[in-house]
């Protein structure tokens, strides 16, 4: 029989004929078993190649190999518009936001620890009784067993049930049943008895009576009949079994109580058998009743009441949900004013002013004093006295017990999701949050307290776990794989995170490098796998945790495909794709390719000039300066004083107004705790009367002086197709008011609501005005094929018959808005709208592009765009997240003239950034560390770049110092 030939793998990945979105027709082969980063201006098509055709198409292959029925199950992608793609392996993306997460999900049970812990916890927690903290103990059968045979050959035993008796009428049926079931003799108030000669008798109070099961003497060769015997006690009095011993030596029995379940003979408190569920939050067995695992409900905020305290009682500080309703709107009012009577204050002081007390009986109520009412009908005035009930409890009540819809959408407003007043947010219930573990410096550490450790902090508790001797052989293995998860999790950067944090509260870069980390964990080879800009929200320092954490998953055998502008991530790639040379119509070619060494040399890549460092992106010359720039406080400033939230350590931090401030620091440091929990939800409190509560500070001073607050966040601008960049910035509404005012609109009497696709009238019925009928092809994937009867217009003909200057409205969202800025330029109202999108390089999109089709720089740039479109007063703080972003380094060069260009207008920009070359044109810089998680949370430092730089104790500093030393001091 020949021999057969191995099998030889493709060296290469072939791509040939893409043509995905804005690719014009590449062709590109991309190296196996190497870590590869595309690059590229944002719009130049690096997602519509990596994710769009390279991982669309191994998943539809992988998809189209499971069986018909299996299909329905898993979401299939489209096949990506290419000639055909040779080499190909499984794939598996690794976005930056896949679905919405849910509420319950966290850290933990994104990375699956916490059900490992779970498994722990219910093979080996320790269970306390709820009422006196006790610990609770258990036998099992084996170990009763064990037990009476290690007592001294030729003890006598005797095995009883306890049975529970309510009176004598009882008692008397109970030993019927007993003689007819055999047995002989039983135990009454202590005295044993025959079964047979039984006579019930009258007592006081419910007798006792124990079954005698069996008697029998200590031998080796007892075993069996131990075992046949306990069983039959505990089927007559499970969970509860009694043996009374007596030692050859002695003349007295001593009595012996098991239980095979946790429970506590002293106040009753019985726990099931405890199982994984019981630990987990989605369960009924173990979630909290009150709020059903969420950990939070909603409750009345008394900050919502009284959402300015500087306010008097007489100005209006204290709101009403009864403000539409007159009638109402009065007796509320004349109550608050009888509780001002009743504890004689004065109601022109401001009510941050006023008493504790006061501010108790308004919020909680006088509990059983009662207050004094008085109200007028005609001549007489008539009062009452009662207790005053409280405003937290008055809305709860409403809010519960009400039946109008009204009322309930009124007091929800002074409402918000607060932890539940029953498990404190912890989710489970409270016999089970009282089963621990044993960890070092003997911890005893519930499930809910072990998750809300970070990762590194429960690194050395998991090390140090103290188990059952008969448990360690058993969850070996589970200990294990939580050491290799936490592992993980420490080497992508993230070990400041507590395992109890909500998905949903991450950024897109933590998310992505948790799921990074379970992908790893699988050990899996021969993998395609595909990442977007995992270094997003990952600071210097940790940088080169995440690239040894990429390199080592190419060292297992798989191809890494990341999406990337960073660096220090191209310079140790082995192998880059440069598209350009624009963005969208002006991108979707290969600039360059090769390793970073030949991308360094090419002239024609843009990325290559600024590797090589041909090409920089110059601060202005007075933020280079060793000193601030003349006046730099003159202008005013925001001071945060105490600011503790989370890991925040008391800390005053000071921000120049008018100015360009960047915050900096570590993963974990506490940039977005002192920049969006405490100084955004306190402006947007102020300004907005927003529902968020600001965490944990003193006061914040200087904010009389911004009247305006912008938050430009990573968030998408739209999650429908229907959301386009038009709608978004308003410019609409004024092009559908210009159609209407044409002369064949006019006569045949369209309104502006005639051009929107969203509204029935113009748009096109077949489809609704998507342009698109989406078909549902059941067990294959689904499809959306262009409306026959619109022609993807999603206009009725009747409404294409009006133009403006030539073009109808279907026409005019198809132009790019630098055609439509061009085309509307006689016309201020929209021609003002559209040119920020042009000057934030965003020219090339059309102004219809369907909102979820935009990369994430661009939709953070259209967020901006549309900001600029305003009126500016001069006195707006814009808050921005990390806006470099999915951002070249061209792009980044646009973004900082358009952020300097609002700041020369007066306002404050204040940026949450790790790209050096944002932070090294900063004004002013607000270094925050010196560490994650709780070794962070100080203020290493605040200057100019420069001192920044010179700081010894600065982290930023020692990155941002070689690239200032570049510059001319």
């Amino acid at each position: 029989m020949p021999k057969r030939k191995p099998h030889s793998r493709k060296k290469a990945i072939r791509i040939s004929g893409a043509r995905q979105h804005n690719l014009k027709n590449i062709d590109v082969e991309i190296p196996r078993d190497q870590l590869i980063v595309i690059t590229g201006p944002s719009g130049s098509g690096k997602s519509s190649l990596a994710f769009d055709t390279l991982y669309a198409e191994g998943q539809r292959r992988y998809v189209e190999s499971l069986s018909t029925y299996a299909r329905q199950f898993v979401d299939q992608m489209d096949k990506p518009d290419v000639d055909s793609i040779d080499g190909l392996s499984p794939a598996i993306a690794i976005e930056q936001r896949s679905a919405n997460p849910s509420p319950r999900s966290t850290v933990a049970t994104m990375t699956e620890i916490y059900d490992y812990l779970r498994i722990i916890y219910a093979t080996a927690g320790q269970p306390h009784d709820p009422q006196s903290g006790a610990p609770l103990s258990r036998t099992t059968r084996q170990e009763m067993v064990n037990y009476l045979l290690s007592l001294p050959e030729g003890t006598r035993l005797q095995i009883l049930a306890p049975t529970i008796v309510n009176h004598d009428d009882d008692l008397e049926s109970i030993v019927a049943k007993l003689r007819k079931e055999g047995f002989v003799r039983g135990r009454l108030n202590g005295e044993v008895l025959d079964l047979e000669s039984f006579q019930p008798g009258k007592t006081k109070q419910a007798p006792s009576f124990d079954l005698i099961v069996d008697r029998l003497t200590i031998r080796p060769d007892t075993k069996s009949r131990l075992f046949d015997s306990i069983d039959t006690a505990l089927k007559w009095s499970h969970p509860r079994t009694l043996f009374l011993t007596r030692s050859p030596e002695s003349d007295a029995w001593l009595e012996h109580a098991f239980t095979t379940t946790f429970s506590n003979p002293e106040t009753g408190f019985t726990m099931p058998d405890l199982t994984p569920r019981h630990f987990s939050f989605n369960a009924r067995s173990g979630a909290c009743p009150a709020c059903h695992g969420i950990g939070s409900e909603m409750q009345c905020d008394p900050d919502l009441i009284v959402p300015d305290t500087s306010k008097s009682i007489r100005e209006g500080a204290v709101k009403t949900w009864w403000a539409k309703n007159k009638k109402l709107k009065a007796g509320h009012d004349r109550r608050i004013h009888a509780l001002v009577s009743h504890f004689a204050i004065d109601d022109s002081q401001s009510f941050s002013s006023l008493s504790k007390a006061f501010h108790d009986a308004l919020f909680y109520g006088t509990g059983d004093t009662a207050v004094k009412t008085g109200w007028k009908t005609g001549p007489n005035t008539r009062s009452i006295e009662k207790p005053f009930e409280g405003l937290v409890h008055e809305a709860r009540r409403l809010y519960e017990s009400s039946k109008s819809q009204f009322t309930k959408r009124n007091v929800a407003r002074f409402m918000k999701a607060m932890p539940c007043r029953d498990c404190k947010g912890k989710r489970l219930k409270p016999e089970i949050l009282l089963v621990t573990l044993t960890g070092p410096k003997n911890q005893e550490l519930g499930i809910h307290e072990i998750t809300a450790l970070s990762v590194s902090e429960m690194i050395p508790f998991i090390e140090g776990l103290k188990l059952p001797s008969n448990r360690e052989e058993v969850l070996a293995p589970v200990l294990n794989e939580i050491a290799k998860r936490l592992d993980f999790l420490q080497k992508v950067g993230v070990a400041y995170l507590t395992l109890d944090r909500k998905a949903h509260t991450l950024s897109g870069g933590e998310a992505q490098r948790i799921r990074l980390a379970t992908q790893i964990g699988s050990a899996l080879s021969g993998v395609l796998y595909v990442l977007d800009e995992p270094s997003i929200g990952l600071h210097q320092c940790d940088h080169e945790k995440l690239l040894a954490t990429l390199e080592s998953l190419r060292d297992l055998g798989n191809t890494v495909v990341v999406v990337e502008h960073d660096p220090d991530t191209m310079r140790r790639a082995d192998h880059i794709i440069d598209l350009g040379p624009g963005a969208g119509p002006l991108g979707g070619e290969i600039i360059a390719e090769g390793p970073p060494s030949k991308i360094e040399a090419n002239d024609a890549s843009v990325t290559g000039a600024f590797l090589a460092a041909r090409r920089t992106l110059d601060p202005p010359r007075q933020s280079l300066t060793g000193s601030p720039k003349p006046n730099l406080f003159d202008a005013g400033q925001i001071t945060i004083c105490g600011a503790r939230e989370n890991n925040l350590q008391n800390i005053d931090a000071s921000i120049p107004l008018s100015s360009f401030v960047c915050v900096t620091g570590p993963s974990g440091s506490g940039k977005s705790t002192l920049i969006d929990t405490i100084l955004r939800r306190e402006i947007f409190r102020r300004l907005y009367g927003a529902k968020d509560s600001p965490g944990a500070h003193d006061t914040i001073t200087g904010l009389e002086a911004i009247d305006k607050a912008i938050v430009i966040d990573q968030s998408p601008i739209g999650r429908s197709p229907r959301s386009n960049p038009v709608t978004y910035i308003g410019a609409f509404a004024p092009i559908r008011e210009i159609l209407s005012q044409t002369p064949l609109a006019r006569k045949r009497g369209y309104a502006p609501g005639r051009f929107s696709f969203n509204v029935a009238g113009g748009r096109c019925e077949a489809c609704q005005g998507a342009g698109s009928i989406h078909l549902d092809m059941h067990f294959l994937e689904d499809t959306y094929v262009t409306c026959e009867a619109c022609g993807g217009s999603r206009y009725q003909s009747e409404t294409l018959d009006v133009t403006y200057r030539g073009l109808n409205v279907a026409e005019i969202l198809d132009l790019s808005i630098e055609e439509a800025t061009r085309f509307f330029s006689r016309v201020p109202k929209i021609h003002a709208k559209l040119t920020p999108l042009n000057e934030v390089g965003l020219g090339y999109l059309k102004l219809g592009q369907a909102a979820t089709t935009l990369s994430g720089g661009e939709a953070q740039r259209v967020k901006l765009a549309a900001e600029l479109a305003k009126r500016a007063t001069g006195n707006t703080l814009y808050l921005l997240d990390e806006p470099t972003t999915g951002l070249h380094f061209s792009d980044i060069e646009t973004l900082l003239g358009v952020l300097f260009r609002l700041r020369d207008s007066g306002n404050s920009i204040v940026v949450i950034e790790h790209n050096l070359d944002v932070i090294k044109c900063a004004d002013w810089i607000l270094d925050l560390g010196p560490s994650g998680g709780p070794d962070g949370g100080s203020i290493v430092a605040a200057g100019t770049p420069r001192s920044l730089a010179d700081h010894s104790r600065s982290i930023t500093g020692r990155f941002l110092g070689p690239l200032l030393n570049k510059m001319p001091r």
